[in-house]
């Protein structure tokens, strides 16, 4: 979706045309293919890098446009949400020291991300899987970058899925929710690496490349975390699919798959399946502008662009893609990789696109034709394990049960090494990047592993929102010294800057607020303020929104012992937000003369902010 002149298919007539450009291109593709027209002889390597920006605070800056403009590089470009950019970096061939060199180019092009970002109040770059400071209220309609092709996506979403987003992801902890646009999507931050390939080896190096997924992430995963909740070793692989699912029940009924997935089963005879199946499989969503014909082109000596097949292949999430591009009329193939998170720290980055390289050219002459010898459903097993568990997964590696960690530590590693060497590609680079894949698996500690240890020793000093504001903090400033994960102490709430701000509710607010319905009786509420000891209690409809609050105040009256939550409960409710500021919520509460002020985000009950929390801040002020 690289294009922003795009449009919905919403007429027979731009199906029509279309479906025809889609099936010029295919027919180009594969007289292509006949002939071998794609560029032999050499492999470049190529990334994209995402990043989150970030406030004072490190909480999601929403100045994505204003620091594209300071920047003023067309190495840069927009992403989704306004809370990130991305650096496309230059291609580079395959060989001698070339992986300190693509470290040396990301290194460059962020150092010029962070002076701009710094030009505009003060924000900064991180590096990060997902973000820990994401808040809900982060994630809507008005912080999605305002260009035709982010909403042209996301009307087709709503238009098919209605109001039905929903997220459920379940790990150490659950997170449940209904969302309002695809904009949770743009919470994943990756770091995508690109591997040319020859049209003699793609099929194999494709099924290859699926095969080993399962056993790369595990090494690699930095997204344990979404909205302060523990899922996933990296959470984006389950938020990416669910974010975009345009499932509806009959989809699911006669099983039809999410645009975001792992694949359905190898590739045997020619690269052109992945395409036809994705066209056999997946409703074409939008369209662009026309000139002429990809066979037409063929036929003039110009290599076709297959305009219409990238963009129905741009609105498909693989993990792992077969992309098809053009330089200087010169056609190529190349495999993109696109579950390597963002960070720890570019050294680490630059550490796990070696180790995949690596793995990719030193796959065994055994493993072609790879249907004969490991079924699909075990390598996307892997793949889902890997993301739930990173490196304490146990794989099914072509009949035999390992760990990740035996696993990488003695095979793939020395296969990395021996791809490595047969590409030309330097020892010293070798040596140096997966020694860090190394150390990490040894040390266990990957960025997931990280931020899920800082985070628990954080919470039990500080309130959650300020842990995670602490693991921002320390993520930045590791990222700054550019050291890899396994060398990062843990985060610690000693801090040389002021980097929260103390007085906004969500920092203070009680987070675990118990609710009862409003069609309960009173005598069981009366009994839980006992139990529990709390003075309030809100009241939800069956739609779980708020709708009124019982305070100790209900229980003085007489009561028949009948009587229901509705009776007596105050429906005249005042409620607050996270971002207030706590003169604000006492400010309000004052005016109404009330002590309990139920915290709303997006209409959902988040939190309570009562005059005991109230008492507690001065105190210790």
């Amino acid at each position: 979706m690289g294009s922003q002149l795009v449009k919905a298919i919403d007429s027979d007539e731009l199906q029509k045309e279309f479906t025809k450009q889609l099936l010029y291109d295919i027919e180009a593709l594969s007289t292509m293919i006949e002939n071998d027209d794609f560029e032999q002889g050499i492999q470049r390597i190529g990334a994209e890098q995402e990043v989150c920006i970030v406030d004072d605070f490190y909480r999601p800056s929403f100045n994505a446009l204003e620091i594209l403009q300071e920047i003023d590089d067309a190495h840069f470009t927009t992403e989704l949400g306004l809370f990130n950019i991305e650096a496309n970096l230059d291609p580079i061939v395959l060989n001698d020291n070339c992986f300190s060199q693509l470290e040396h180019d990301l290194t460059s092009l962020m150092a010029k991300a962070q002076k701009a970002a710094a030009k505009i109040k003060n924000n900064k770059i991180v590096l990060a899987g997902i973000l820990p400071t994401f808040n809900r209220s982060d994630l809507v309609f008005e912080n999605m970058t305002p260009h035709k092709r982010y909403k042209t996506l996301n009307d087709i979403l709503k238009r098919i899925k209605g109001n039905d987003f929903k997220l459920q992801i379940r790990g150490v902890d659950e997170l449940i929710l209904h969302h309002e646009s695809i904009l949770f999507e743009a919470c994943n931050t990756s770091f995508q690496v690109h591997l040319q390939i020859g049209l003699n080896e793609i099929i194999d190096k494709y099924n290859w490349s699926q095969a080993i997924a399962g056993p790369i992430l595990s090494a690699m995963t930095n997204a344990p975390m979404l909205l302060g909740k523990e899922l996933w070793s990296e959470t984006r692989i389950a938020l990416f699919q669910q974010s975009i699912d345009l499932r509806n029940t009959s989809h699911l009924l006669r099983e039809q798959k999410p645009r975001v997935s792992f694949g359905n089963d190898w590739a045997r005879n020619s690269i052109l399946e992945l395409f036809t199946d994705d066209i056999t499989r997946y409703k074409a969503l939008v369209t662009t502008e026309f000139e002429g014909n990809s066979m037409d082109d063929l036929a003039n000596g110009i290599k076709p662009k297959l305009k219409a097949l990238n963009l129905h292949n741009g609105t498909l999430y693989k993990w792992n893609r077969v992309c098809y591009g053009v330089a200087k009329n010169v056609a190529h193939l190349r495999i993109e990789n696109r579950y390597i998170p963002a960070g720890p720290s570019i050294k680490d980055e630059i550490a796990n696109a070696l180790f995949w390289v690596g793995v990719m050219q030193g796959m065994p002459n055994d493993c072609k034709n790879i249907w004969e010898k490991m079924d699909f459903k075990d390598a996307r097993g892997n793949f889902i394990k890997a993301a739930r568990t990173g490196i304490d997964t146990y794989f099914n590696w072509f009949g035999e049960g390992i760990s990740a960690k035996e696993l990488i530590l003695t095979k793939l590693i020395t296969m990395a090494k021996e791809g490595l060497k047969k590409s030309n590609v330097s020892d010293a680079d070798s040596d140096y990047y997966l020694n860090i894949i190394a150390e990490r698996i040894q040390k266990n500690t990957t960025g997931s592993k990280w931020q899920v240890r800082s985070s628990r020793k954080l919470k039990e000093e500080v309130s959650s929102e300020e842990a995670n504001i602490l693991l921002t903090h320390h993520l930045y400033k590791n990222q700054q010294k550019n050291i890899p994960v396994h060398e990062w102490e843990l985060a610690s709430t000693l801090c040389e800057e002021e980097i929260y701000s103390r007085n906004k509710v969500y920092k203070v607010m009680t987070k675990e607020v118990y609710v009862v319905n409003e069609n309960d009786l009173m005598l069981l509420i009366e009994k839980i303020m006992q139990w529990k000891n709390i003075h309030h209690i809100p009241v939800v409809n069956a739609d779980n929104k708020i709708v009124g609050i019982v305070s100790s105040n209900n229980l003085d009256k007489k009561l028949s012992q009948d009587a229901f939550v509705k009776d007596v409960m105050q429906s005249n409710i005042v409620t607050g937000t996270p971002e207030m500021t706590i003169a604000e919520a006492e400010e309000l509460m004052s005016l109404h003369t009330i002590a309990c002020l139920p915290i709303l985000d997006n209409d959902y009950l988040v939190g309570i902010f009562t005059k005991n929390d109230l008492l507690k801040i001065q105190k210790n002020n």
